[in-house]
């Protein structure tokens, strides 16, 4: 089961790998790395999500600390207000999502969506600011919809009972709002 729960070399060494470039040559030192973290994470999440329908906790918890992290790398003016400013967002964001997911099994009687999904939102909760969070799942609600109708134009069965990795598209939405959100500072 382990085994199943680590990211494609390949994927992730690639992937990481144009993640760090790209963050060291555009952004300023604290927010390089804090995207080059989110980022290796981000691609680790998406390719395990995309394979087994499944989040790590190492991805999930990972990216929620160090957003948390991150929130007091990045704001040097006043770090605590900023971890208690993520935290709260990280909070809000995964209690939404959790209530999201009740109330869609208790209407539906069957998951919709996966624990691992709402620690992922509180990650997303723990990196971005307020106003980008709504567009964070709107980005990833758009690419998973896209997938679907290319998969059902390929020929493939989709249905209401059809599972899709929301994981797999929350990861890069969650790292290319925080890059481009570190870009325009």
């Amino acid at each position: 089961m382990q085994e199943r729960l680590r990211p494609n070399a390949a994927v992730f060494i690639g992937g990481s790998g144009a993640i760090v470039i790209v963050s060291v040559l555009m952004l300023p030192w604290p927010a390089a790395v804090a995207s080059a973290v989110l980022g290796a994470l981000m691609i680790a999440g998406a390719d395990v999500d995309a394979r087994t329908l499944l989040l790590p906790d190492v991805v999930t918890w990972g990216a929620v600390s160090g957003g948390i992290i991150a929130a007091a790398a990045l704001d040097p003016d006043d770090p605590w207000l900023a971890i208690a400013a993520a935290i709260a967002r990280a909070a809000g964001t995964a209690l939404a999502l959790a209530l999201l997911q009740w109330c869609y099994a208790r209407l539906r009687t069957r998951e919709g969506l996966g624990f691992g999904d709402v620690k992922l939102a509180a990650a997303v909760g723990a990196w971005l600011p307020l106003k980008t969070i709504p567009l964070c799942f709107g980005l990833a609600s758009g690419g998973a919809l896209v997938a679907v109708m290319l998969a059902r134009l390929r020929g493939e069965m989709v249905d209401a009972s059809t599972k899709v990795p929301f994981g797999a598209f929350l990861c890069p939405a969650l790292w290319l709002l925080f890059y481009c959100g570190a870009l325009s500072r």
